[in-house]
């Protein structure tokens, strides 16, 4: 769970631009943005990274109603093993995914991640989980993000049973097979361990219900 501060500021923040969106008088405008100015000072200091890295992180403030961000995660599960990659901007691994581009669906979108990330041809099988971020023990954020989890299966092969060795891409620095027992270091911000867990548990138990927040 995050920290009760940062979700007041993150509440702030997001009050004052949708405020500032649906404003009309040069009043309210006024005072919108000194809530969202007073929510990035608190930001900032929760986060000990300067305002301009906190104003960076919203580009569309202000430019519509505030809503939690997408992100997608693609579990692809070789017997007891999953696979993960490395991600460049922090050396540490993660399930293959990232934000949900326009234009995809949810499960569409996974499908690229894990091809861009890890070279690999899957389809979406079963939505297994949905979680709300900030009611978790990923790394904290500033922005507020629903992430979705897809188990995938593989699609590509020789034909003859001979699956494709995972291959880095462009974002990421390598790509490879895990046992619960021997993870690497996770990107925390990302994914964490029950993520992992839950997948496999998902297929133990033949399927059922998604979890959710």
């Amino acid at each position: 769970m995050e920290d009760q501060w940062l979700s007041w500021a993150k509440k702030l923040q997001a009050i004052a631009s949708t405020g500032l969106h649906f404003a009309e008088s040069d009043y309210d405008k006024e005072r919108y943005v000194e809530i969202a100015e007073i929510a990035e000072v608190m930001l900032a200091s929760l986060g000990r990274v300067p305002i301009s890295e906190i104003r960076g992180l919203f580009p569309d403030f202000g430019k519509g109603y505030a809503t939690p961000q997408v992100d997608v995660r693609g579990p692809l599960l070789r017997g007891p093993q999953v696979l993960l990659v490395r991600e460049r901007t922090d050396g540490l691994w993660t399930l293959p995914g990232g934000y949900a581009d326009l234009g995809l669906s949810a499960a569409e979108n996974v499908v690229k991640e894990v091809r861009e990330e890890a070279g690999l041809i899957v389809a979406a099988q079963a939505i297994y989980g949905v979680r709300d971020k900030a009611k978790h023990e990923y790394r904290p954020d500033v922005r507020d993000f629903y992430k979705f989890f897809f188990l995938c299966e593989e699609t590509g092969g020789n034909g003859q049973g001979v699956l494709p060795h995972p291959q880095a891409g462009a974002e990421t620095l390598d790509a490879d097979f895990f046992s619960l027992s021997s993870l690497p270091p996770l990107s925390t911000g990302r994914v964490v361990e029950k993520d992992i867990h839950a997948a496999l548990e998902f297929v133990a138990n033949g399927g059922g219900a998604p979890f959710f927040d």
